[in-house]
């Protein structure tokens, strides 16, 4: 049914959850994964009140940093897919838009499921805090599957 498994993380406890879900799921299915990290460019952080200078980063900085992240949180999902048995790439992309670069490098890579976890939250919470996996849900052009994460797991 499905062969390669796009499944993105962005380093915390929530997202590894849903990642580990994610390789359990390609592997009882006999699928690849590719696990993906979004940041967004440095432009993105910077307010228009010179917020990076007051605190004294640089793009440089900002770029080292978040392929730092990338790579350390990528390389979590590929260990466990690793020890899983599970054919794995990992993939960091940066867009302004997290949403948009994960439904990007999907169709980029050819993946025909992305496995995304969700909060649950409803309600003001979800209006004020947004929600990645309902503007994935509203993009795909694929198969979305959500996992709910479970705060005390």
């Amino acid at each position: 049914m499905f062969k390669k498994i796009l499944i993105p993380t962005d380093g915390s406890t929530l997202s590894a959850q849903a990642a580990n879900k994610g390789v359990c799921f390609a592997r009882q299915i006999g699928a690849e994964v590719v696990a993906l990290y979004v940041t967004q460019p440095f432009a993105a952080t910077v307010g228009f009140d010179g917020m990076a200078a007051a605190y004294a980063i640089t793009d440089e900085d900002y770029e080292k940093t978040a392929a730092e992240q990338a790579k350390k949180y990528l390389k979590a999902v590929l260990d466990r897919a690793e020890t899983a048995g599970v054919k794995a790439t990992g993939k960091a992309v940066s867009n302004f838009n997290v949403a948009d670069g994960l439904v990007q490098a999907s169709e980029e890579e050819k993946c025909d499921l992305i496995f995304i976890g969700s909060h649950g939250r409803s309600g003001w919470s979800r209006l004020l805090l947004g929600s990645v996996t309902v503007k994935v849900l509203g993009l795909a052009k694929s198969a979305v599957l959500v996992y709910r994460v479970k705060e005390t797991e």
